[in-house]
């Protein structure tokens, strides 16, 4: 059996390791390093939910990072990092297709001055 004292100073200790959670400025740097690079190829926030939902998340990181939550700070960080490759994926992926439509339409014209001949 444990002893009041004791589990008191657990639960304290438990407490604080809780509190200390450093400041997530290597994740906020990802973050925003994620977000130049899709706006780098041409996402813009007004045609990318995902990108929008990114920035609004990381204005929300840096607020609970200037707040002292630093926990909600890092998940949000995350989340906007997360938003903000899969505003990259998309544009590329729409990029992709749009390429393959040009070269399907190319091999079309193709066969057909084949067909010509």
């Amino acid at each position: 059996m444990i002893n009041r004292p004791l589990c008191a100073l657990l639960l304290a200790l438990g407490l604080t390791a809780c509190a200390s959670d450093p400041a997530p400025t290597e994740q906020l740097r990802l973050t925003e390093q994620a977000l130049a690079q899709a706006k780098a190829l041409g996402v813009a926030r007004e045609q990318s939910a995902p990108l929008s939902q990114a920035e609004d998340k990381l204005a929300q990181a840096q607020a609970a990072l200037q707040d002292g939550r630093h926990k909600q700070a890092r998940l949000l960080a995350e989340q906007a990092e997360l938003d903000a490759r899969l505003a990259e994926a998309e544009h590329l992926n729409g990029k992709g297709r749009e390429q393959l439509a040009e070269l399907n339409q190319r091999i079309g014209r193709l066969r057909q001055q084949l067909g010509a001949m």
